[in-house]
This record gives structure tokens, C-alpha cells and sequence, in this order.
């Protein structure tokens, strides 16, 4: 074991495997459906719990504005606070202070930028954002990092880079000096330069965290590059070491990354689109809203087993959502993560029985439209 993460199984690059934590085990490949500020929408914790989810996702930066690091504390923690008994994960909130606040500024010592709520200024350092997640009770932590958007010049990838590494040194190293259960994992940038990206993951290997997120990818780079970028990646990092491949959520993109050795993944696609009404079958999408469905008796997905398809028909849950009732969000997002938490058990499995290809092909053949 190296780093709380054990190789069960391998088939080609696809790895099945378990991420050893304070709050429990989590079986890789593994999906954390999103809970930004504590609460993955719609539906209550038991009920996540209940559907197969290891983990969830927090975001440190809005749990950080409200209800306040020190509040969490003060309560016993995230896990307490939130009642979720199992693992959490925490970005370092680097994406949310880019995208959230037009005038963030990055520093040679950290990030300066205003609220998103209030306009309040604010600065972090690389060592307070391990302190927030220390303090949340996280059970892996991810590093301040800096990414370049895409496109970007070759000269602002590489400054994104050199400031990662950068940064990435002092959280490794203040993470020495506080007392927590947490690991703490690094995020690789460079973009799809590969030579940059091969600097940015050796640099980070080279610091020895307990994981590695390959960040900067899922952003509008053409696909063929976002796989290239993952098998630099897996080249370089340590085998014994866990990834985690930030923000995607489209199936057959997840698939294509498990076969290029990644383990974890999080994204909002299920839950976001469960309130959409756009729901993900086994037989390929739905779009609830459609008047095609007013009439129809028959389940959702007839070869799935959750609480929505055994017990309601395509045309109830196409008039809860015209209705915009709150039921059509719980029993959408219900649906919605048990099809992918189901695909990852059989992605696990299949990795086990050394029969992944096979598994990959079918659920492409189901796929429509490039949409999952």
C-alpha cells in the first residue's frame, strides 16, 4: 500500500482498487456525486448512501464563505455537520475563486480575490487552504493549484505550471505540520502541451503526495488531446498512487480515462441534468419533457432496479416535471445516480474478471449521439 491506495486488479491500464481513509473504504473506479455546499441536490444523505455512493464532494471555497470554516468546526466537523458518515473529498476551490470572481488575482504568495456574495476581499494561500480542509475534516484534500483555461499561450500554461509546483511544495509541506487524518492529494496542469504536462506530473510525483488529480483537461480541448494528456499522465505517475480526473461526467469519456488508468471521478452531469429532466437509461437518453412520454406507461429504463423505475411510469414523472413539482428533481436525481454508480459497480467488476473491454463496448453500442 503507498499513499492509502491498493491495486486489487488490472486489465491493460484500467485498475480496480481501494482508497484506505478515516471514514471508510472506497472501492476504485469510483464517481463522488457533487454536494457543494454540504447537500447533493434534491436528495437527503441517507438517500445517496442508499443508492451505493462511497464519497462525496465538497467545494472548501463556498463551505469557506458560508456557513464559515469555524462554524464546521465549532459543529464537529464536516461529517458531522452534514451527517455523512463516509468519506469526503474537497477541491481546493481554485476552479470556483477563477470562474466565480472576475477579479481574482494570482500572487506569487496565493490567490486575492472578492466574494462572489458580497465583494468582500479576500487572499489565500496555499497553507490556509489546507487549513480549511483541515478544519472541515476532509478525507482528501487537494492542493491550491492555478490552471490555464483553453486555449492558452504557451507562456501562460507554463506560468500556470511553475506556480502549481510552486504551491504544491508549500502545501506538502505545511500538511507536515498540522494534525489531521486527511491525505492530501497534488493536481497536475500543463494543459495539453505535453511537454508541460510531463513537467508539471513529474514535478508533482517527485513531492510524494497520496494522490494525483490531472487537472486542467474537460474544458473545451479537443478529445483526442484530453486522452493523450491522460496516457502522458499515466506514464509518469507513481502506479502505486490513486488519480482522479476532476470534473468529468460523461460516460464514455469516463471509460475512456478508467482504460488510461484513473480511478476517481466527480462531476455534476447526473444530478444537474436529473433536474433538466434529461435522464440516462440503459437504452440511451431521455428527455422527460418530450410529449411523446405523456401517455406512457412503461418505467423509465425497464432494465434498471431503482426506486423510480420499479415504481413509476415515464408519463408520472413527465407530469411532475411540467408541474415543476419537487418530487420530479428527488426521483430524476434517484434514477440518475444510481445509472452511474450501477455503470462504476460493473466498471469495477469487469476490471476484476479482466473483461473491461467488453463491458466498454456494450455500453458505448447504447450510447446515442455522443451523449451518455
Amino acid at each position: 500500500m503507498s499513499g492509502g491506495f491498493t491495486i486489487a486488479a488490472e486489465d491493460g491500464g484500467a485498475r480496480a482498487g481501494t482508497i484506505t481513509t478515516a471514514h471508510g473504504p472506497i472501492l476504485t473506479p469510483a464517481f463522488a456525486p457533487v454536494a457543494s455546499q454540504g447537500s447533493v441536490k434534491a436528495l437527503t444523505h441517507r438517500q445517496v448512501e442508499e443508492l451505493g455512493a462511497q464519497l462525496i464532494l465538497a467545494n472548501s471555497y463556498h463551505l469557506f464563505l458560508r456557513p464559515g470554516t469555524e462554524t464546521i468546526r465549532a459543529l464537529g466537523g464536516l461529517h458531522k455537520f452534514i451527517s455523512w458518515p463516509k468519506p469526503i473529498l474537497t477541491d481546493s476551490g481554485g476552479f470556483q475563486i477563477y470562474s466565480l470572481s472576475p477579479l481574482a488575482k494570482v500572487r506569487r504568495d496565493g490567490v486575492a480575490f472578492a466574494s462572489h456574495l458580497d465583494g468582500t476581499k479576500l487572499f489565500l494561500t496555499p497553507e490556509a487552504v489546507v487549513d480549511i480542509q483541515v478544519a472541515l475534516g476532509s478525507d482528501i484534500m487537494m492542493a491550491l493549484d492555478v490552471f490555464a483555461p483553453y486555449p492558452s499561450s504557451e507562456e501562460k500554461t507554463e506560468e500556470a505550471v511553475a506556480t502549481t509546483t510552486r504551491w504544491a511544495a508549500r502545501a506538502r509541506e505545511h500538511v507536515r505540520r498540522v494534525e489531521t487524518a486527511g491525505r492530501l492529494w497534488g493536481i497536475t496542469q500543463g494543459g495539453v502541451d505535453g511537454e508541460l504536462r510531463k513537467r508539471s506530473t513529474a514535478e508533482l510525483a517527485e513531492l510524494d503526495f497520496d494522490g494525483y488529480a490531472v487537472g486542467g483537461l474537460g474544458i473545451g480541448e479537443p478529445k483526442s488531446k484530453l486522452f493523450e494528456m491522460l496516457e502522458l499522465s499515466h506514464a509518469i505517475l507513481p502506479r502505486t498512487k490513486s488519480r482522479y480526473l476532476m470534473g468529468m461526467g460523461y460516460i464514455a469519456d469516463i471509460l475512456e480515462a478508467v482504460e488510461r488508468g484513473v480511478d476517481l471521478f466527480d462531476c455534476v452531469l447526473p444530478t444537474r441534468n436529473a433536474r433538466t429532466g434529461s435522464l440516462f437509461t440503459s437504452r440511451g437518453p431521455i428527455s422527460i419533457k418530450n410529449q411523446k412520454y405523456a401517455k406512457d406507461e412503461r418505467p423509465l429504463d425497464p432494465d434498471c432496479g431503482c426506486t423510480t423505475c420499479r415504481n413509476f411510469s415515464r408519463a408520472y414523472l413527465r407530469h411532475l416535471y411540467e408541474r415543476k413539482e419537487i418530487a420530479s428533481a428527488v426521483l430524476n436525481t434517484i434514477h440518475n445516480l444510481h445509472f452511474y454508480l450501477d455503470i462504476f459497480a460493473k466498471i469495477r467488476q469487469s476490471i476484476q474478471f479482466h473483461s473491461f473491454q467488453n463491458l466498454k463496448s456494450s455500453i458505448l453500442d447504447t450510447l446515442k449521439d455522443g451523449s451518455p
